[in-house]
């Protein structure tokens, strides 16, 4: 079936699935500590001018990285196809992503194709690792299993004036398979902001950020 033409799929089944997915105690799963975007900017950063991001602004980042992965997550992934972008009958958004990604835990890249679901009231998008796909021509995409399939939550917590990036991940593992945590704990030990949170700040709010030396 065509996916694009499957809109009865709601944003509540995607939701579903992905939690089915983190509860399934063979699949890895790891959450990231709730970043305060604020306080972290503050803590860990000069800027070139004052700057104070809303939970308004970290979900538009979102929505442009969940289209654009290539410009805001580049250290990840070297291309993207994004398509069929359409309301589903729930009022929420679906569209359809391919893009070639560094892997989590190999020295090697490949294909990961995404159903993309989106709840902007929520505030929440989930990305479902699939294994085949149609394109908007109707060619028939596959990944060529360089890593298992794996399904990503990104969402803004908090509130207007301190708002709070939150991200999960669960990797459709045979077993659970604890070496696919380094990538994350790795994350958390660096510090600072996610960094696509670095470049729409440079990129999209015209701020220049300077780490500071811990």
């Amino acid at each position: 079936m065509n996916p694009i033409r499957n809109s009865s799929h709601s944003f509540a089944a995607a939701k579903e699935e992905f939690e089915s997915a983190w509860e399934n105690q063979r699949h890895t799963r790891f959450e990231l500590p709730a970043v305060d975007v604020n306080e972290v900017l503050s803590d860990c950063y000069e800027v070139s001018q004052p700057v104070q991001l809303t939970r308004s602004l970290v979900w538009d980042m979102e929505l442009k990285k969940a289209w654009d992965p290539a410009s805001y997550i580049p250290y990840v992934v070297s291309r993207k196809h994004s398509w069929g972008r359409h309301f589903l009958d729930d009022g929420n958004e679906r569209l359809f992503r391919e893009i070639t990604a560094q892997a989590w835990i190999a020295n090697t890249r490949g294909p990961v194709l995404e159903d993309v679901f989106i709840h902007h009231q929520e505030q929440e998008i989930f990305f479902l690792g699939r294994s085949e796909m149609e394109t908007e021509t109707g060619e028939t995409l596959r990944t060529n299993g360089f890593q298992p399939l794996f399904h990503v939550m990104h969402a803004v917590g908090g509130t207007e004036d301190t708002p709070l990036n939150l991200w999960r991940i669960v990797i459709l593992t045979e077993n659970y398979d604890r070496q696919f945590h380094r990538p994350f704990e790795d994350m958390i030990k660096a510090g600072g902001l996610p960094g696509f949170l670095e470049i729409y700040i440079e990129k999209d709010l015209h701020v220049t950020l300077t780490r500071r030396q811990s």
